[in-house]
């Protein structure tokens, strides 16, 4: 694949990021509330691991990329 398509790709791909986050958050909504991501609070400290919503978020660009690579 030539650098310029996926240049291509990856523009719009951050311009439909863009957009979900500006026009519909709640499809979003989701990331770092999953069972199993770490949301630690106390006075004065917030501590946010979300290990699960990675994993999820992970699986997915692996599966984009094996996917568009063929």
């Amino acid at each position: 694949m030539p650098v310029s398509q996926l240049l291509i790709i990856l523009g719009l791909g951050i311009l439909i990021l863009g957009l979900v986050l500006q026009f519909a958050p709640w499809l979003i909504s989701w990331f770092g509330k999953l069972p199993g991501d770490v949301d630690y609070r106390t006075q004065n400290t917030i501590v946010l691991i979300p290990f699960t919503s990675m994993i999820i978020l992970s699986l997915f660009i692996s599966l984009l990329i094996l996917w568009l690579g063929k």
